[in-house]
């Protein structure tokens, strides 16, 4: 019996039709149950039961034994017995992501086994090992330090570890595993003769299950490419069913993997970059640039100095006034020693007295890695507000690219001066313009002036190119951590640009871009074609809340907890419809950790934020384990669990330091 069918005799009279439009709708996007509607488990195929809760749980039953796929918050445990279920013997994962085993604690794991692909293994059982305290640029499964994994919050034990092509053979039935990466770095799929459980790899409807799982990169497509693989691989096995982890049973399914490879491949070129990021390196002089006596630097305009070809991909951009101050536009990536020489030389050779200042573009710390030599020049530091406190305290963010993780030498910068959108800034003669500028990031400003007869405007990273070669559209990569939704980023950078109308782009890690009208045009008509892609392949007809990993979020993100019992984080809610929404965001805490509220409910009105203050204390230190805690939201939105989607880490007890080999 449908589930729809089973509610018929459970609803009031003359309430019918409405549940049974209700859960249509939501049967078609997330097989959820609104709360309040009594779930039931629903056959799918003979033998095969389905459980909705925070992912879709699968039942593969024989008799009164059973193998489950996919636990989601535990819920499904609770009613086997209505089934005929007294045991089940195996739960097998499709991924490590929290929200498919939240609830896996119910499981007697004298009874039960569990089993996932051993590509996943570690994430399952160390997964404070994927949430880092200090991160760095190389730490692993991170985009420049932002973990893109979502471990359970604590440890589950796996007892078999799966490889690609393995068997499990159960009361007589053979399940086969299949290896597939892409929505997750280690995705399993099983199979059961002609149909397959295929995790997050794709949605009903050809669809991504969501964006942020499968970027693995900056932009370089590794986790698209992935799962564009995985999907040929599951094309090859000729199913005729698919039961994915979220949405609808796939009955089309060797045709539905069909479109979505197809679509897939016609996402990916307006996906990475629009310029050839591994030939800057390579180009020659640029035509408007002319030598100086200074090593490494050429001359733009009279006032107007960068980096030449040979330091390409470096951040060094400067004004020298006709007095001789300076103003540095980004500073770094190269050593202190060169920094040195270049100042020495241009005081020599180009009439430099003092560095007034240097502009901070955005917010990744590749910027402002020489602040410390800068400081000791006695150059003063300015960005905006809204950026100001990621270079100040950069480990409450769990953003790419924090000043932390590129080992500079330093932690975090202070801001001397602090901007604001729409300020003109008298520097020497010339009115500085500041306004807010998103793109690659939210977190971005621009700042532009007439200089030497043009319109020139600093844009840091939100474009690159050559603006000459009509196949390039300049955007930087796509990287949703970076707080990137395309609507509010490329979109606004491309419409400012155009209302702007530079004659120079000064863009930064040295790239000069001329005559520059019709690449931003194109800029922003790729903007608007990738929105559509986006809103073409995610299934939520808000396609923020699938692209976006940050509409729940805690500031700070690192809770230090080492010397004080207590500390206040607010907890912000993000709301991308045109309605209200209600939600209730259960934090789920470590043992030793307590929260005060544990729970917030409440409406968040359309299209806004809503922030609530939490108080975080330590209960019983001695409960506490070393190290990294993690510390999931468990969220409910407008009646469906989500689950516990997003996170933030706390330390009560520092780690032991390393053994001595």
């Amino acid at each position: 019996m449908h589930v729809w069918e089973s509610l018929k005799v459970k609803t009031p009279a003359g309430a019918v039709g409405y549940a049974h439009r209700v859960l249509s709708l939501l049967l078609f996007s997330s097989l959820a149950v609104p709360a309040g509607i009594r779930a039931a488990y629903e056959q799918v195929a003979p033998g095969i039961l389905f459980w909705p809760g925070t992912c879709n749980t699968y039942v593969i039953r024989d008799g009164d034994a059973a193998v489950m796929i996919d636990p989601g918050d535990g819920t499904a445990f609770d009613h086997l017995h209505e089934i005929g279920v007294k045991k089940v013997d195996q739960v097998l994962l499709t991924s490590h992501h929290r929200e498919l085993l939240q609830g896996i604690g119910k499981l007697d794991r004298a009874i039960t086994t569990i089993a996932a692909s051993k590509d996943e293994q570690l994430f399952l059982e160390t997964p404070s090992d994927f949430r880092k305290w200090n991160p760095r640029l190389s730490d692993k499964f991170a985009v420049h330090g932002s973990s893109y994994v979502r471990p359970p919050a604590q440890p589950v034990k796996i007892d078999r570890a799966l490889a690609d092509g393995e068997v499990i053979d159960w009361h007589g039935k053979k399940i086969l595993c299949h290896l597939t990466p892409g929505h997750s770095p280690g995705g399993m799929t099983y199979q059961l003769e002609d149909m397959l459980f295929i995790g997050g790899v794709m949605h009903d409807g050809a669809k991504m299950t969501n964006w942020f799982d499968t970027e693995w990169d900056y932009g370089f497509a590794k986790g698209l490419d992935a799962l564009t693989a995985s999907v040929e691989k599951l094309i090859a096995l000729a199913p005729r069913i698919a039961f994915s982890s979220q949405g609808p049973v796939i009955r089309d399914a060797t045709a539905q993997l069909k479109t979505y490879r197809d679509k897939l491949a016609a996402f990916r070129p307006d996906y990475i970059r629009g310029y050839p990021v591994t030939d800057m390196s390579k180009r020659g002089p640029h035509p408007a640039t002319t030598p100086t006596k200074v090593p490494y630097v050429v001359q733009v305009s009279k006032h107007l100095y960068m980096f030449g070809q040979e330091m390409a991909g470096k951040n060094f951009a400067l004004i020298i006034a006709d007095s001789g101050h300076g103003l540095l536009l980004d500073c770094g990536l190269f050593p202190k020693l060169v920094l040195e020489r270049i100042i020495d030389d241009m005081k020599l050779h180009l009439g430099l007295k003092q560095i007034d200042a240097c502009w901070i573009s955005h917010s990744h710390g590749d910027h402002f890695t020489l602040f410390p030599a800068l400081q000791e020049h006695g150059v003063k530091f300015w960005t905006m507000d809204t950026i100001a406190d990621k270079c100040e305290n950069p480990r409450f963010y769990d953003y790419p690219a924090m000043i932390g993780a590129y080992n500079a030498g330093f932690e975090k910068a202070k801001i001397d001066r602090i901007l604001h959108a729409g300020d003109v800034i008298d520097w020497e003669g010339y009115k500085l313009h500041i306004d807010w500028m998103p793109g690659q990031t939210e977190f971005g400003n621009a700042l532009w002036l007439e200089l030497d007869g043009k319109k020139v405007v600093f844009t840091g990273d939100n474009l690159f190119g050559d603006p000459s070669d009509p196949a390039q559209n300049g955007h930087e990569c796509v990287n949703a951590r970076n707080s990137a939704i395309i609507d509010e980023g490329y979109l606004v950078a491309a419409k400012y640009l155009q209302k702007l109308q530079p004659d120079v782009i000064m863009g930064a890690h040295s790239i000069l871009m001329t005559e520059p009208a019709k690449f931003i045009d194109r800029y922003r008509e790729w903007a608007e074609r990738a929105i559509a892609k986006f809103k073409d392949l995610l299934p939520d007809s808000n396609y923020e809340y699938l692209f976006d990993p940050y509409w729940v979020s805690a500031y700070p993100y690192r809770v230090d907890l080492t010397k004080d019992d207590a500390q206040l984080v607010k907890i912000t809610v993000r709301n991308f419809r045109d309605s209200p929404q209600e939600h209730r965001i259960e934090l789920k805490m470590p043992p030793g950790i307590e929260v005060e509220p544990n729970v917030l409910t409440g409406s968040v009105t359309a299209k806004s934020r809503k922030t609530f203050e939490i108080k975080v204390k330590v209960k019983d230190r001695q409960a506490v384990r070393d190290g990294v805690l993690i510390a999931p939201f468990d969220i409910t939105l407008d009646g469906r669990h989500y689950g516990e989607l997003f996170d933030f880490i706390l330390m009560v007890k520092e780690p032991p330091p390393p053994a001595k080999p």
